[in-house]
């Protein structure tokens, strides 16, 4: 039982993760299923493109804001808004990866769990 909620919560974050990307156009967004890959650090990867510092970082406050708003959670850490090129919203099961193109196809996150399920997120 505690595993199904367990799986329902990651779930209901996810969706406000999306809707929070979303709303601000978020482009290429993606959620890699980590459950299954053995030693993962967290249960899944929500990865999106920005087209500018300034687009990255709201993308990430916009996700912020959402998740506050409907969960009222906030991340357990963040990182990157200094440069705002990658800024990482870490909530412990679920990990935020918000990168500009150039730093999302360097460091090509999406390659590196090619073995975990990914799912594209349609465009708004």
């Amino acid at each position: 039982m505690a595993k199904k909620k367990e799986v329902k919560a990651l779930q209901i974050l996810s969706d406000v993760v999306v809707k929070g990307l979303q709303e601000l156009k978020g482009e290429n967004i993606v959620n890699i299923d980590l459950s299954t890959i053995e030693n993962a650090v967290c249960s899944n990867f929500i990865i999106c493109t920005g087209n500018s510092n300034t687009h990255v970082s709201s993308l990430a406050g916009s996700v912020e804001k959402e998740v506050r708003k409907t969960l009222e959670e906030k991340p357990w850490r963040t990182e990157g808004f200094g440069n705002s090129e990658w800024i990482i919203l870490d909530y412990v099961n679920t990990v935020v990866h918000i990168f500009q193109q150039e730093s999302r196809d360097f460091y090509n996150l999406d390659g590196l769990w090619a073995d975990a399920k990914i799912t594209k997120i349609e465009d708004q």
